[in-house]
């Protein structure tokens, strides 16, 4: 019985679903995610992100904001680790809204983690302004996604991967509006392409935010992009 159990998920590996999918569930930051083709399946890279902007802020932000939530595991991590804060997610995809609602609730966070559709910043009124941004965008050249793994090239939607102008589109478009978003000490944090920084830390000085630097991933690679307003 066992082996007939075993026999069909062992296919679907074999024809390389993702291992978190046949699973249905992922941990990050000590959470159980669900996962499926609806978002992007959480990676060792954001999670580090997220234990970095867990580290860097002496107090607890009021409010956060997670820009293209995916699973909702930016957010609901951050929510469980600080409990005092406000936490909206947006995301452009209704399915994917969706996952990080299953998940908020899976979790007993869905009090804690208000979830809304929004093209980046557009849902927003005027002058809403958050002190913690976080966002995992698109920053895959078309090649590079051409060229990933079958695990993530055939079962991760397409367009939470890829961006245009070499992958730079949605990071471009984040941190140009970006500083009228942070609160004054506001901190925004993303994850990026490894090649990307020269042009991303120029981005974050033209559009006036200040102290831009980068980070680098447990490959010690770029991979991160921390800015502040002042």
């Amino acid at each position: 019985m066992l082996e007939v159990k075993i026999r069909p998920l062992v296919r679907r590996r074999a024809s390389r679903e993702p291992l978190q999918h046949i699973l249905g569930e992922t941990e990050f930051f000590g959470l159980k995610i669900k996962c499926d083709r609806r978002a992007l399946i959480p990676r060792p890279e954001t999670e580090q992100l997220v234990e970095l902007v867990a580290s860097l802020l002496p107090a607890p932000p009021a409010t956060v904001l997670d820009l293209g939530t995916g699973t909702g595991c930016i957010a609901l991590a951050l929510a469980s680790h600080w409990p005092e804060a406000r936490v909206t997610a947006v995301d452009a995809s209704t399915d994917a809204l969706a996952l990080a609602a299953e998940n908020a609730a899976a979790l007993n966070l869905k009090e804690r983690v208000t979830l809304l559709r929004s093209d980046w910043f557009a849902s927003f009124p005027p002058g809403e302004c958050f002190d913690l941004i976080v966002a995992n965008p698109p920053y895959l050249t078309a090649a590079e996604t051409a060229a990933a793994a079958p695990e993530v090239r055939e079962f991760d939607p397409p367009a939470a991967l890829t961006a245009d102008d070499d992958g730079l589109a949605d990071l471009r478009r984040i941190l140009a509006d970006a500083p009228a978003r942070l609160n004054s000490g506001g901190l925004l944090a993303l994850e990026t392409g490894i090649t990307q920084h020269p042009a991303l830390l120029r981005l974050a000085t033209e559009a006036g935010l200040t102290h831009a630097e980068s980070r680098q991933d447990l490959t010690k690679r770029d991979r991160f992009i921390l800015a502040w307003r002042a």
